[in-house]
C-alpha cells in the first residue's frame, strides 16, 4: 500500500495579481488599478492543492524562504491541511506579478530567484518519492536531478512544461524523461502536433497533453500517430481569471488517471477542472471538489 497517491515536487510561491485594463499598458507614470492582492500560488501549489481537494493522498515538497512569503505559504497549507515539507532557501520565496485583463487573460512576470546549483538532498525527498504511486515534477532546475531516483523507485512521473517553445533545453530534460507530459500550446502555434510527436519519439512519455485554453486540448498517446482534439468544457460560469487553469486541468486529469477512469474520461475531467478554475478570482483560491467534478462530468456526458 503506497503512502501517497501523489507527491508533488517543487513549485510553491506567491503571486501578486494586478488587474489592468489591457495587457498592452499605456506609456504613463502611473495607471490606476483595482486593489492588488497576493496569493499563495505557482504551479506545484496548484497541482498539490487541486489533487488534495479531489481527495488524493498528496504530499508536497519544496524550497521556500524564511520570509513573510514563506510564512504565508505555511499558513495556507495548515489551513488547507495539505501535507507539506520544505527546506529553507536563503534567497527567499519565489514570486511573480501577474497582470490580468478584463477577459481573464494574463501576463506573468516570474521571479525564479533560487540559484541554479540548488539541490534537494536525497535523504529529504526519498522517504516521500519512493512510497508514492505517482510523482508530479515542477520544472525547477533542481527537480530534474530526481528523475533517476524516481525511475529506480518505479514511481511514474508527470510534468507540465507550460509555455515551452519546443526548443529550450531546460524544459526538454523534463519533456523527455517524464511518463506523462503536459504543456501549453501558447508558444507553439501550428507546431503543437510536431512537438508532441517529438516528445513521444525521443522520450519515454506514454502520453502528451497540449492545453489550448478556450480551444480545448490535444492528446497524443504512445503507439498512435493520431493527435486527438478535446473541446473546452462548457460550464455555466463566468470567465474571470485564467490563473491556475492549467494546474487545475492537470490535477483533475491525474485524479481520473490514478483512479483508472481511462484517458477519455481523464481528458474530459481535466477540461472541467480547468474551466472551473477560470471562474475563480486569483490563483488557486478555490479548487473543484469530487462532488462538483462528478456532477459536472455527469452533466457533460448526458448532453
Amino acid at each position: 500500500m503506497s503512502s501517497y497517491d501523489i507527491v508533488v515536487v517543487g513549485g510553491a510561491g506567491i503571486d501578486t495579481i494586478v488587474r489592468v485594463p489591457s495587457l498592452q499598458l499605456p506609456v504613463a507614470d502611473s495607471v490606476h488599478v483595482p486593489p492588488i492582492h497576493d496569493y499563495v500560488a505557482h504551479t506545484g501549489n496548484g497541482v498539490a492543492l487541486g489533487c488534495h481537494a479531489l481527495g488524493l493522498r498528496c504530499k508536497f515538497i519544496d524550497f521556500i524562504g524564511d520570509d513573510a512569503q514563506g510564512a504565508a505559504i505555511l499558513q495556507r497549507y495548515r489551513e488547507a491541511r495539505l501535507d507539506f515539507s520544505h527546506l529553507v532557501e536563503p534567497s527567499g520565496t519565489r514570486r511573480s506579478v501577474n497582470l490580468v485583463d478584463p477577459q481573464g487573460h494574463r501576463l506573468s512576470l516570474y521571479d525564479g530567484r533560487h540559484p541554479d546549483d540548488a539541490r534537494m538532498p536525497p535523504n529529504f525527498y526519498l522517504p516521500y518519492l519512493g512510497p508514492a504511486r505517482h510523482a508530479h515534477f515542477s520544472i525547477m532546475g533542481w527537480v530534474a536531478a530526481l528523475f533517476d531516483d524516481a525511475q529506480v523507485c518505479g514511481t511514474t512521473v508527470s510534468t507540465d512544461l507550460h509555455d515551452w517553445d519546443g526548443i529550450n533545453p531546460h524544459h526538454k530534460v523534463f519533456a523527455l524523461r517524464a511518463d506523462l507530459v503536459f504543456l501549453s500550446t501558447a508558444a507553439l502555434g501550428q507546431r503543437h502536433e510536431s512537438v508532441m510527436r517529438a516528445i513521444v519519439a525521443q522520450g519515454r512519455a506514454q502520453l502528451v497533453v497540449a492545453m489550448a485554453g478556450a480551444h480545448g486540448a490535444y492528446l497524443l498517446e504512445r503507439g498512435s500517430d493520431q493527435v486527438r482534439h478535446f473541446p473546452c468544457a462548457q460550464l455555466d460560469l463566468p470567465v474571470v481569471d485564467t490563473n491556475g487553469a492549467g494546474d487545475s486541468f492537470v490535477a483533475a486529469f491525474l485524479h481520473a488517471w490514478l483512479d483508472g477512469a481511462g484517458i477519455h474520461a481523464a481528458m474530459r475531467r481535466g477540461a472541467i477542472g480547468g474551466a472551473f478554475a477560470c471562474a475563480q478570482h486569483g490563483t488557486h483560491e478555490r479548487f473543484i471538489g469530487q462532488a462538483e467534478l462528478h456532477d459536472l462530468y455527469q452533466d457533460s456526458t448526458s448532453l
